[in-house]
């Protein structure tokens, strides 16, 4: 009884790890201005691709696991701690449904200016300079590759900035 219930603790940790990494891994290595190893890239991507139904079987193991110890013990406080990693893990899974780049990289919808002599850029900062009817703006290419879109109103016409 005490070996099995060995091996259902491990399974349990390693579902709760493989949950979170599969979740944290792509994070790390998908971030913007941050470059990337062609490897570590291509790694990133195949945990975005199988991400979702990896940590749905890995919540449904743990939550096995977590199970076959509360049967086989008294409710101690081992068995809260398999109860709490197989909700951790079943978190995970919901989690990584939700798309956090898309969070992450959402247009500017009201992009806030300054005047040219109160705005401090690196002299070497490149920028995408609209002008329509005297009214002039200047988007850091900076900011719009994270957002990847700027909608604005120049003069009275809706435009774009994109990068």
């Amino acid at each position: 009884m005490q070996h099995s219930n060995r091996v259902t603790g491990v399974v349990l940790i390693v579902c709760v790890f493989a949950s979170l990494g599969a979740l944290v891994y792509p994070l790390l290595v998908l971030q913007p201005f941050r470059a990337q190893g062609p490897r570590e890239l291509a790694a990133a991507l195949i945990v975005l691709r199988i991400q979702p139904w990896l940590t749905l079987v890995l919540a449904l193991a743990s939550l096995i696991a977590a199970l076959r110890y509360w049967h086989s013990r008294p409710r101690t406080w081992k068995a809260v701690l398999f109860a709490a990693g197989a909700a951790v893990a079943a978190l995970v899974a919901v989690f990584v449904r939700i798309n956090i780049f898309e969070q992450m990289f959402h247009p500017v919808d009201r992009p806030a200016f300054a005047a040219a002599s109160a705005v401090k850029l690196d002299a070497k900062e490149k920028v995408l300079a609209v002008q329509i009817g005297g009214q002039a703006r200047a988007y850091p290419v900076r900011s719009i590759s994270y957002h990847h879109m700027v909608n604005d109103v120049i003069n009275g016409a809706a435009i774009v900035a994109t990068y």
